[in-house]
């Protein structure tokens, strides 16, 4: 090992996208922030859809950025879910649509005919959501899609960007299993379900592991750049899988969050909890990096107070997310409770509009001001976080305790505080950039600059802050307000 080694992480949010430069100097690994690029749906008249060229461009900015340092290997990871469709030449069909559109409206339930809701999640073990690939999938069939009859390669977006990287079309292990194609216990695509669904199975690529070195930079890429080529490897290209792999646990039967525009809750087991119990509190079964799968249950998370700010600031009123947080501090507890994945949360739009809504449809006081409302949102997270401990315990049949919160919603202080307090647990809030920490370390692993995962953890340890956050002693308030959210059917 030199005195310092260099590794780049792209990491590519649902807001924003960053290239992030590790430098390991043989005891700490510390994050440099070299490139950073905001990242915004656009919207055609055929519906959402993610500004892919403009990522694209912005990845090749953040390697450049990078050049000068001579990372030793690159990794990107994206959210999950969606995905771009390759013709029989390679190229790209059409721009990838955003995992928020409307056109999966109502599919669920027509899969439900088709499959049956227990076929369906006895091949896959996946959270129901509308935005799953499945659904998308399915839109893309019952529409009658040239894209899709003109489709020979389905990649997720991370395993798209790979390609463009190095020409290698393949998909990695934990962004595959967020499609709901995946068969976690055959060990492949779920093509019998994909079958019953009218879904053509010969498009979908090979799967490989965490930790795969795809192979150099095309000669192409780097010459554009300008920089000589370099290994791409695979971290957990699924944004939460890097970042569960980053946390700095000390004990092995720990609850994690994911933390920012979604909230990611779950525990890590040794094989995929498909059973009756986990069907019917809807968790989901996605890919870890170290053999084993993450347990967990999808949580709206920060969308809504995003979506808020942005209501906000398009009306004149422009606030920070800190100003948000203050005035959500100051304000009277519990005003509301809210079911933080009611459908009608998932769409962009007016949020505090739907707030009121959803409070008058279930003959609750509407938050009075902006500070309340927002107070409403991370109080009603924080009692959501605890329904879903309950059910992982539950089903588990263990305690999960501490609890560590990692990626951007650590944050806010506020939400770490309510979540110790509405489950009961210790909070051990970091790092924030936990997935381009996992980013990292997988990519050490898979160079043998580290010698296992374990080993990787301990470094992210030793190498970043955490914040504890105790559970107040007098919990009866929080026990009243999630009786409340209980009684809203989640």
């Amino acid at each position: 090992m030199v005195a310092t080694a260099n590794f780049l992480a792209v990491d590519l949010g649902a807001e924003s996208g960053r290239a992030m430069l590790g430098r390991f100097d043989g005891e700490r690994l510390s994050l440099a922030e070299v490139h950073r690029f905001p990242n915004q749906p656009v919207r055609l008249p055929d519906g959402l859809h993610w500004d892919v060229l403009n990522i694209w461009a912005s990845i090749k900015q953040g390697i450049a950025a990078a050049a000068a340092d001579q990372p030793l290997s690159v990794g990107v990871d994206t959210w999950g879910v969606d995905f771009g469709l390759l013709d029989d030449q390679g190229a790209l069909i059409g721009n990838p649509y955003h995992y928020r559109d409307s056109r999966t409206d109502g599919l669920v339930e027509v899969a439900f005919d088709q499959v049956g809701q227990a076929a369906i999640f006895e091949q896959t073990g996946i959270q129901f959501m509308p935005i799953n690939s499945l659904y998308q999938l399915l839109a893309l069939v019952r529409s009658q899609s040239p894209a899709l009859h003109s489709a020979r390669t389905f990649l997720t977006m991370p395993d798209l960007f790979n390609y463009w990287l190095t020409g290698r079309k393949v998909s990695e292990f934990t962004i595959a299993t967020t499609t709901q194609c995946y068969d976690p216990r055959r060990g492949g695509w779920a093509t019998h379900l994909m079958e019953q669904l009218g879904i053509p199975t010969e498009i979908f690529p090979e799967i490989v592991p965490p930790g795969t070195v795809l192979g150099d930079l095309q000669p192409a890429l780097a010459a554009e750049i300008g920089i000589p080529a370099f290994p791409v490897i695979t971290p957990a290209c699924h944004d939460t899988g890097s970042a569960v792999a980053a946390v700095p646990a000390k004990t092995e039967n720990f609850a994690w969050i994911s933390s920012g525009t979604w909230s990611i809750m779950g525990a890590l087991t040794p094989a995929p909890v498909i059973n009756a119990a986990s069907l019917a509190a809807n968790m989901t079964n996605e890919g870890g990096t170290d053999g084993r799968f993450r347990f967990s249950r999808n949580v709206m998370g920060l969308w809504l107070v995003q979506e808020c700010l942005r209501t906000w600031a398009g009306a004149g009123d422009v606030y920070t997310y800190d100003d948000l947080t203050r005035m959500a501090a100051a304000a009277l507890p519990f005003s509301a409770v809210l079911n933080p994945d009611a459908p009608q949360f998932l769409p962009p739009g007016d949020m505090p509009s739907r707030i009121h809504q959803f409070c008058q449809a279930t003959h609750q006081p509407t938050p009075a001001d902006k500070g309340a409302l927002v107070r409403c949102i991370l109080e009603s997270l924080a009692l959501k976080y605890r329904w879903v401990l309950a059910q992982l315990e539950t089903i588990l049949g263990y305690r999960l305790d501490p609890v560590h919160i990692v990626g951007g919603g650590t944050q806010n202080r506020l939400l770490c505080q309510f979540t110790a307090d509405a489950t009961g647990r210790v909070v051990i809030a970091g790092p924030v950039e936990a997935t381009a920490y996992g980013s990292l370390i997988i990519q050490m692993v898979a160079r043998g600059d580290l010698a296992s995962l374990a080993e990787g953890r301990e470094l992210v340890r030793r190498s970043t802050d955490v914040q504890t956050y105790a559970p107040i002693a007098d919990r009866d308030a929080w026990d009243v307000a999630y009786a409340r959210l209980l009684a809203l059917g989640v």
